[in-house]
């Protein structure tokens, strides 16, 4: 299976008023309540989350997605190796995510990161809890 896509960024030089925008036009919830001001969409429906915000200090303006890979410094060379070019380096932001940014050979902005955030607990499947309760039940009755 390929790489999913896990989050969407619309950047702009008006970020509050793109984040009004959407939230506007979209019916997005967007929280912006974090150190970076950047306004974060949770996913909605079948749809993936994202981010609407201000550029850094290059001033670029873009909207990209990001796929989700295992390895984002050996997809970034890959990337490169392919004709593409670096736009932001592997950066981790400790206890959430390392992402990184590249250009296609077209010039197309695209991220790729990991996510470091736990994955949910797997539920038990309904056959594995019937035999550990057969297997309780026949402990039970050895003890006897």
């Amino acid at each position: 299976m390929g790489a999913p896509v896990t989050h969407f960024e619309i950047i702009s030089r008006n970020g509050e008023q793109m984040k009004k925008f959407y939230s506007e036009l979209l019916g997005w919830e967007i929280n912006s309540n974090n150190p970076m001001n950047y306004g974060l969409v949770q996913p909605q429906g079948r749809g993936i989350g994202g981010g609407v915000g201000s550029p850094g200090p290059d001033g670029m303006t873009h909207v990209t997605f990001y796929a989700e890979v295992t390895d984002p410094q050996a997809t970034l060379d890959k990337a490169v190796s392919m004709g593409g070019s670096v736009v932001v380096p592997v950066t981790v932001i400790p206890g959430m995510v390392t992402f990184a940014l590249f250009s296609d050979p077209d010039g197309n902005r695209i991220g790729i990161v990991k996510n470091e955030m736990p994955a949910p607990a797997k539920k038990a499947s309904k056959k594995k809890l019937a035999g550990k309760k057969r297997a309780r039940g026949k402990a039970s009755r050895r003890k006897r």
